[in-house]
């Protein structure tokens, strides 16, 4: 895919977590005031709760996109705790750096620029990440994730698909373009802001079509 960018982005994928569905230590705010551009996350309607995942990183330790979450906080395995899939609401927003096709950070390859797509991606690979069909044992789930993730990575390079529509949601105020899918795991949706940097969403139990985005004004109230 020449619009999307895989390098370092499964293990710092958002909302990553063990096999066992144990939540991996998130990290510090640290890592986003790092980030040489601003961060996205629901806008002011949303009155819920707010929380930190991960960053991604290059080789040089610059950040390239990160992750906001908003709502319930989900499990892998919803019904092993007595927190049935339908009724947890939440959404993630995915901030993605735009950046042109560059040298990697040891100078060694290429990296792909990141765009739209790179977006999508993330955000669909997010949502698998808390999706897990309780018919399947933890020897299966790695094969199932496998399959779903290559799914999702070929969506998110076809945005002109049968799989995607349209959908126009705030960003700052401004109506502003999204491709929009849902699957039975939940929703996922991936647009450009007009400060240039892509953002992507997911979620479950939270309808899409109600939200809107806005830049987070201080990243440590999501701490």
């Amino acid at each position: 895919m020449e619009t999307t960018s895989r390098v370092g982005a499964q293990s710092a994928a958002p909302g990553a977590r063990s096999p066992e569905g144990v939540p991996k230590a998130r990290r510090t705010v640290d890592g986003y005031l790092r980030a040489p551009f601003p961060w996205y996350g629901l806008d002011e309607a949303f009155t819920g709760s707010r929380w930190l995942m991960q960053v991604g990183t290059s080789a040089d330790g610059t950040v390239q996109h990160g992750s906001t979450g908003h709502g319930d906080e989900p499990a892998i395995r919803p019904e092993a705790i007595g927190a049935p899939a339908e009724r947890e609401r939440f959404a993630v927003v995915v901030t993605v750096a735009a950046s042109p096709v560059r040298r990697s950070g040891d100078g060694t390859g290429v990296l792909d620029a990141t765009t739209v797509s790179s977006a999508a991606w993330l955000a669909g690979s997010g949502l698998l990440a808390y999706t897990w069909p309780p018919q399947l044992d933890h020897s299966l789930r790695d094969d199932w994730l496998d399959q779903q993730t290559e799914t999702a990575f070929a969506l998110a390079d076809d945005l002109g698909g049968p799989a995607w529509t349209t959908l126009s949601l705030p960003v700052d105020g401004v109506p502003m373009p999204f491709h929009y899918r849902e699957s039975e795991f939940g929703w996922v949706l991936a647009g450009t802001t007009r400060e240039g940097v892509h953002l992507g969403a997911y979620g479950r139990g939270m309808s899409a079509y109600g939200l809107g985005f806005a830049v987070v004004q201080d990243i440590t109230s999501y701490a």
